[in-house]
């Protein structure tokens, strides 16, 4: 007869479930502290798997991964350098778990700021009690996403962190354009107090991502679908009294594609972007006036460098910090319109 036993979870199993967990993209075996598992199981964090990391993008291209996934990522990283550094494997967890439906698309709408929901949820229920529980000041956590500690998980301004790092690579490898192995990247990679360091060649990896990133952000596939997303939000709270500027940014992707489908003053166009994005016509046009469509600007391009062996790249290597100079002319204003 044939024992019968209890399936076991994977490595990557996204709720602490088995001793370790292995982020699948840095194959770094992490393991996991009591209160990182019962944070993964909070609906604050648990709530992020349902959050696309790509936002509007994911309509058009197949960054489709999480925004879970991403954290997840930033943990490896944060446990690969600093594996005894509980404040920071903290802060890696929750650095992200204000962010809005479909991401950084509805940054702004309603004067939503994810870093500011982020740190009320960090002080609130289930997260501040849980911590204090555990022994842990939320406040010794948030002096390490707002900036008032030094962290590899901020950096500096124009210097690679942990947090873009894990982005960069997690994208380019959506976007088919990483040639390393994150794995063996990985081992070519140091902090220099907080900032990511590495050799030449590697560095130039970097670099090629960070520059496939900015592409990706001004190109049609992110503009189209997130200026037409962030018009419908503005028209589903215009029609929707019930629902508030807080509500909505509690929502997660499927929540929101519901609210957008059964709202008369968004159905009709959301349909339209999820089914008919082709459509879309965009143009760099930062001055012009036409008699259809609508404008768009975005808010920023995300554009940071390495260390090279410990030197900032406009010393150590004029010829890479140029390509990332180059990132200021990409154009940043458009008109869209439905062809």
């Amino acid at each position: 007869m044939p024992t019968h036993t209890t399936a076991p979870p994977v490595p990557t199993t996204v709720l602490g479930l088995t001793p370790e967990f292995t982020d699948p993209l840095w194959r770094v075996p992490v393991r996991l502290t009591p209160v990182e598992i019962e944070l993964l199981r909070t609906e604050p964090l648990r709530r992020l798997h349902f959050v696309t990391h790509g936002g509007a993008s994911t309509l058009t291209t197949l960054q489709s991964y999480s925004r879970l996934e991403h954290t997840l990522g930033v943990l490896s990283l944060a446990a690969h350098f600093h594996p005894d550094d509980r404040l920071l494997r903290l802060a890696a967890l929750l650095h992200d778990i204000g962010h809005l439906p479909l991401s950084h698309t509805f940054e702004g709408v309603a004067g939503l700021d994810h870093h500011a929901i982020g740190s009320a949820l960090l002080h609130a229920d289930p997260i501040r009690p849980l911590l204090e529980r555990h022994g842990i000041d939320p406040a010794a956590v948030a002096s390490l996403l707002d900036g008032q500690s030094p962290s590899p998980l901020l950096g500096r301004p124009g210097l690679m962190n942990l947090d873009h790092l894990d982005s960069f690579v997690r994208s380019g490898r959506a976007a088919g354009h990483l040639d390393a192995d994150p794995a063996a990247l990985l081992t070519r990679l140091d902090l220099h107090d907080t900032v990511v360091s590495t050799d030449h060649d590697t560095a130039a990896t970097l670099i090629t991502l960070v520059r496939g990133e900015a592409r990706l952000h001004t190109s049609w596939n992110n503009v189209g679908p997130v200026s037409v997303l962030r018009r419908l939000a503005a028209r589903l709270l215009d029609h929707t009294p019930t629902l508030t500027p807080a509500r909505l940014a509690r929502l997660t992707d499927p929540h929101l594609w519901t609210a957008l489908d059964t709202c008369p003053a968004t159905c009709d166009e959301t349909h339209r972007i999820r089914y008919e994005p082709h459509r879309l016509t965009v143009t760099a046009t930062p001055t012009s006036t036409r008699p259809s469509g609508w404008t768009y600007s975005l808010r920023k391009i995300y554009n940071s460098a390495p260390l090279l062996d410990g030197r900032p790249i406009s010393t150590a290597a004029p010829a890479l910090a140029a390509e990332l100079d180059a990132l200021s002319r990409l154009p940043t204003h458009f008109h869209v319109h439905w062809a």
